[in-house]
């Protein structure tokens, strides 16, 4: 019997590493990269399409991770939404170069003021301010992108969870002509803001109805800003979903089809 438990839990433990070995494999098509401007350095990752070539056009898609996944090791930005790009059947039917930059530690992707002392927290926008750093060097990470022959200017996308949620709200103000289509999943940002994007850029809206992080009164808000604004978003709300809505939000099977449909 002893025999027996070495065996399986043998079997078990390399099975595990087997997995992981998998996974890290899968992650590590996205490159590492930096971004430098100046004296500021922002990491970030990046998935070509199979059988890249540098003579063709391709879609890019701007990721922004949420604030669990700040940091300076370029890899925990990947921890939420890299599957669903690495997904065979979306690499082949979407071939797009996907971007996961990282934000630092004690910055963040939108101009706001965060009070934790209360659930769900409180948030006060400030869009005059101009933007973060870290927003400022992936707007101009974008615009590098921009340049390049092989990227098609009429199919650039912006999506994010949490804070990369409300980031995508602010990148989409501050480069309102960019982005054919974004989403923006458990987020919040300034409604008047979206005076700037509402009929410019396509919006998938996600939130759990029982967030307590993020409240959904945020997405609501901003929703009813866009749609008084000229725009028509999609709005998804998931009844049982607490702030991990990302979760239900990567499972649906229209998302990406969605997304890459749209064009400027």
């Amino acid at each position: 019997m002893n025999d027996l438990h070495k065996i399986l839990k043998g079997i078990l433990i390399t099975v595990f590493f087997a997995s992981q070995f998998i996974c890290g494999q899968n992650t590590e098509l996205f490159l590492k990269e930096q971004f430098i401007q100046g004296n500021d350095t922002l990491n970030y990752r990046i998935l070509f399409p199979k059988n890249f070539d540098q003579s063709k056009k391709y879609p890019m898609m701007l990721f922004l991770h949420g604030a669990g996944e700040r940091g300076s090791n370029n890899e925990s930005q990947l921890v939420h939404g890299s599957k669903i790009f690495l997904d065979e059947q979306n690499r082949n039917s979407f071939p797009a170069i996907v971007v996961f930059p990282q934000c630092p530690k004690m910055d963040y992707w939108a101009q706001v003021d965060v009070n934790r002392d209360v659930q769900p927290f409180t948030f006060d926008y400030n869009l005059d301010k101009g933007p973060t750093r870290s927003l400022k060097l992936v707007m101009d990470l974008v615009n590098s992108f921009a340049s390049k022959a092989f990227v098609d200017t009429s199919k650039m996308f912006v999506g994010g969870l949490s804070m990369g949620g409300m980031g995508t709200y602010e990148i989409l103000f501050r480069m309102p002509e960019t982005f054919a289509a974004a989403f923006a999943i458990c987020g919040g940002g300034d409604p008047i803001g979206a005076e700037k994007y509402a009929n410019k850029t396509n919006l998938w809206i996600f939130h759990g109805s029982i967030d307590d992080i993020v409240a959904p009164q945020l997405s609501l808000n901003m929703a009813k800003s866009i749609l008084d604004n000229g725009g028509n978003p999609n709005i998804t709300f998931y009844a049982k979903d607490n702030h991990n809505s990302w979760d239900s939000a990567f499972a649906e099977p229209n998302l990406i089809p969605w997304l890459f449909s749209n064009s400027k």
